[in-house]
């Protein structure tokens, strides 16, 4: 159980904000692809807490950044949040994204909306370990897409927008650095048609892939069974199992 205070509340977009959190004691060890659940208070439509992605940790000044995108009535509440005002979270929760053997080539991160949010704090350990990660993100439009320039410390940025206001017009799918380029691994997070067709890319490719999976989570502990992905080792929940997952533990169609 983490108390936290927040530090700072910005808005990056009508639909985002970016929280960072701090308490007094040094946070706990959190890994890239790890959430919260998160309590809202305020909101007497809103019964139980929230998952969120662990965005960043930054260990100079003791942060926890989460990025919050407006979805529904618990969420528009927590972006209501203000400097001083306290959160309290469980966590951290779940198993996240592995690191690279070594020799494993180029480490490629796909992320599209919100589900850019684990993708900064994995490339900042890669980046840490002395591994450049290539960042390909994807929005609707320009407008939509998230802490690029954050993105750009660590890594190598490339871009897709619908409606190519911002890098190159479509889907990361069909982003050329996926015909230009060959990596060793693949990981990736955001919508569930995104990741599937990744994950078949990278199938195809006979590339190593994780996925971060975004199912439903209501406890993050695995006792209320809402978020039961199908596998090949039977039924698992997410947020124990996963929620990243190798995709040869998925019963996706590749």
């Amino acid at each position: 159980m983490l108390d936290l205070r927040v530090k700072s509340a910005e808005r990056l977009h009508e639909r985002y904000v970016l929280l960072r959190l701090t308490r007094d004691e040094a946070l706990p060890e959190m890994m890239p692809g790890q959430f919260v659940e998160v309590r809202v208070d305020g909101s007497p439509s809103t019964f139980l807490r929230r998952p969120i992605s662990i965005n960043f940790v930054d260990r100079t000044s003791n942060e926890l950044w989460l990025l919050v995108a407006t979805v529904g009535d618990g969420t528009r509440q927590l972006a209501k949040l203000q400097e001083g005002d306290s959160l309290n979270c469980v966590g951290p929760l779940g198993h996240g994204f592995t690191f690279p053997s070594e020799g494993c080539g180029r480490v490629l991160l796909v992320g599209g909306g919100v589900g850019v949010a684990p993708l900064l704090c994995q490339g900042a350990m890669l980046a840490e370990h002395g591994v450049r990660p290539m960042f390909l993100l994807g929005a609707r439009t320009a407008k939509d897409l998230l802490l690029t320039d954050e993105f750009g410390k660590y890594g190598d940025v490339f871009i897709t927008t619908e409606d190519g206001s911002a890098g190159e017009r479509g889907f990361v799918t069909q982003h050329s650095i996926l015909q230009r380029e060959h990596y060793g691994l693949i990981q990736s997070c955001g919508p569930t048609p995104m990741m599937k067709a990744i994950a078949s890319y990278a199938y195809h490719q006979g590339v190593e892939c994780e996925v971060s999976l975004e199912n439903m989570m209501a406890c993050g502990l695995g006792a209320c069974l809402c978020c039961v992905e199908k596998t090949t080792e039977g039924n698992l929940c997410v947020c124990k199992e996963g929620p990243v997952f190798n995709i040869r533990r998925l019963l996706w169609q590749l």
